[in-house]
Formats: structure tokens, C-alpha cells, sequence
């Protein structure tokens, strides 16, 4: 298999919940999965790596390790831990940086992997404000694609106009959804809802090339009414963080009604076929992590509590975006039909600085 068509992944293998041997796990199942099409990168601790891969059974040719001393917790602040230079996040996103690697993920302290692909990768010419993306289950089984889900706390209109096109580009390239429909979350679907924000967003969005609907309330995210959804990250994380909530409530309130009495039971070992079913599309394993787009490089953002099936989604999902050149196409679909080449930088210096809100401590 020729070098065009082979893809590596930078993974960063510290800081998560899970520990460094989930991590790893992960990484080895993406690579039986993918075969010679990937090359992973474990990035972290060697000493630790190399003795969780002395135990190992199969482990691929394209598996090798980067060294990195340190490790940044999820309790520390961004802006501490972008300055942590020999971290595994800082190591991985400067392998990106210098084409030693086409992606990297992380299930590590969100603000750190956040501002430190900023400062390190910089922003895609014309991107004003990266945003980190979420895939959302629908009745209707296409998926919906949301965002910001958590990168800006605060937005302008234009913010969530790139959003959009990010948004749709994504969509586009990931599901094969041709022209994607664009929604705009609101408090309703009538024009006079809104605060001034949805307002001024609105009309961008209706004067852009994209499929923009009109506005949506929440509910219509999971119905399938549009395929991407927009938001400020504030509103947006909010939303993600509700609808994490919605598996485990399923699974409590199975839970209660199998102890209420035998028929319970035994009703529900007949639905338990369709229970997993279920549990399955609400899981975070499926999607496996969130990208960041905007940056200008692929990052993709776990879970801290991820285990081996979503750093393997994930990854898959970093190799998919690799193989279409989604930073590429994100780059012409903005310069090309949408807002020329500007991002508000004056400089190199700005275009790898401004533009991201992160939080005082980590979270996951």
C-alpha cells in the first residue's frame, strides 16, 4: 500500500480516566481493524507503553511509540497545561504540526487538547473560531451534526455562520449527505424567537450558499428535521452533556421495572434484543470523539472515560477525515463561496492565539 493512501494517527495514550492500557487497547483494535491503510502513534510514558505492549497478543507491524515525559491532568487549567511542552498533547499536535503524523486524538483534559491545537496547529485560513462537533442519533437514522458543542462559550453571528459551513462540509464528507439541511437552534421555529445573537445569525445564514431551513427547537435534532444542527458552545454543551444523560436514565428505569414483578421480567428479557439496540445508538463509544474543527490539522476529542471501542471509533473517524482531506476542503468551501480569506488576523501570531474560550480548570 503506497504512502498516499496510508494514514497516521498520533494517539495520546495519557491523562484520560480509563488509564494508559484502555488507551492502548483502543489503539491495537483500531489497527487490526484498519490494517495497512494506518500507522498509529501511542504517544506518552515509553516505559509504560512498551509494558502494556509486552502483554499485548497481536499487536500490528504499524503500531509504534513517541515519547513523552509528561502528562497533563484533567484538573489543571488550560492555560497551565498548554504550557506543559513535553506533554503527550503537546507531542502529538507537533507531530501533526510537522506532517510526522495526519491526525491526532485525545481523551485527555479537553481544555488543554483544545488550546494547545490552537496555539500549535493555528486556524485554517478564514476560520474565525474552531468549534468542536457532535454527532447526534436520529429517529430517523441519518445522524444530525452538531456544534459548537463546547469550544466558545461566547459567539458573534459570524462565529456561527462558519459554524455552519464547517458543519455542513463535515457532514458532507463524513455521511455522504449531499447539500446538508442547516438549522439554527433557537427557542422556536418562528423568525421573532430569539435573542440578538439567533437573530444576526439568521440573516447571515439565509444569504449564505448553504441549505440553511430556518430555525429549530431542540427536539428537532433528534427527530432527523435537519442535518446540522448550529449553536454557540455555551447552549451546545449544555445540550451534549443532556443528551449523555439519556443512556443512563434508560438503563436506571429498566433497571426499576425489571425488580417491580416476574411478568416485568420477563417482558424484558423478550425486548432485550431491542434494549441493546437502543442502548447502542445513545452510546459515546459509538461516535467515539468529537473533532475540532477550524484548526488547521485533525484533532479529535475524547471522552475521559473512553474505553477500547471509542478510542478505536475515534480513530477510525481521524483516519476517515484524513483520507478526504477535510481541512482542505473546509479551507476552499469558506474562500471560495462564503467569506473570502479573512479570519480577523492581523498576523501569525493572532491566527494561533485568539480565537478559543476555554475554561479555568480541565473537564473531560
Amino acid at each position: 500500500m503506497s504512502d498516499d493512501t496510508r494514514h497516521t494517527v498520533a494517539l495520546d495514550v495519557m491523562g484520560s480516566d480509563s488509564g494508559p492500557a484502555t488507551i492502548i487497547e483502543g489503539g491495537l483494535e483500531a489497527a487490526r481493524k484498519l490494517g495497512e491503510a494506518i500507522r498509529i502513534v501511542l504517544v506518552g510514558r515509553e516505559d509504560e507503553i512498551k509494558k502494556v505492549l509486552s502483554v499485548a497478543e497481536n499487536v500490528p507491524e504499524g503500531v509504534s511509540v513517541r515519547h513523552a515525559p509528561d502528562e497533563i491532568p484533567m484538573t489543571l487549567a488550560a492555560t497551565a497545561g498548554v504550557r506543559m511542552r513535553r506533554s503527550s498533547v503537546a507531542v502529538g499536535l507537533k507531530m501533526v504540526r510537522k506532517h510526522e503524523a495526519d491526525a491526532f486524538v485525545s481523551p485527555g483534559n479537553t481544555g488543554a487538547v483544545m488550546a494547545t491545537s490552537l496555539l500549535t496547529l493555528g486556524r485554517i485560513p478564514g476560520v474565525m473560531r474552531p468549534a468542536i462537533t457532535s454527532v447526534f442519533p436520529t429517529s430517523v437514522g441519518k445522524p444530525c451534526v452538531v456544534l459548537d458543542v463546547g469550544a466558545n462559550a461566547d459567539g458573534k453571528p459570524s462565529h456561527l455562520s462558519q459554524f455552519a459551513v464547517m458543519g455542513s462540509v463535515y457532514s458532507s464528507v463524513a455521511f455522504g449527505i449531499e447539500s446538508p439541511r442547516v438549522g439554527l437552534i433557537s427557542i422556536g421555529e418562528e423568525r421573532s424567537k430569539g435573542n440578538e445573537l439567533i437573530f444576526s445569525a439568521r440573516k447571515l445564514l439565509r444569504d449564505s450558499k448553504i441549505n440553511f431551513v430556518g430555525n429549530i427547537e431542540g427536539r428537532d435534532i433528534l427527530s432527523g428535521a435537519v442535518d446540522v444542527a448550529v449553536t454557540d458552545g455555551f447552549t451546545g454543551n449544555i445540550l451534549l452533556k443532556f443528551a449523555e444523560s439519556i443512556q443512563p436514565l434508560m438503563v436506571k428505569a429498566v433497571q426499576q421495572q425489571i425488580q417491580t414483578n416476574i411478568f416485568s421480567r420477563f417482558g424484558v428479557m423478550l425486548l432485550l434484543p431491542f434494549m441493546k439496540r437502543m442502548k447502542s445508538t445513545f452510546d459515546y463509544a459509538e461516535s467515539g470523539g468529537a473533532p475540532l474543527l477550524g484548526v488547521n490539522g485533525i484533532t479529535i476529542i475524547c471522552h475521559g472515560a473512553s474505553n477500547p471501542k471509542a478510542i478505536a471509533n475515534a480513530i477510525m473517524v481521524a483516519h476517515g477525515m484524513a483520507a478526504k482531506k477535510i481541512t482542505q476542503r473546509i479551507q476552499d468551501e469558506l474562500t471560495t463561496n462564503h467569506f473570502g480569506k479573512t479570519n480577523e488576523s492581523t498576523t501569525e501570531s493572532e491566527n494561533n492565539r485568539d480565537g478559543i474560550v476555554c475554561s479555568g480548570a480541565g473537564d473531560d
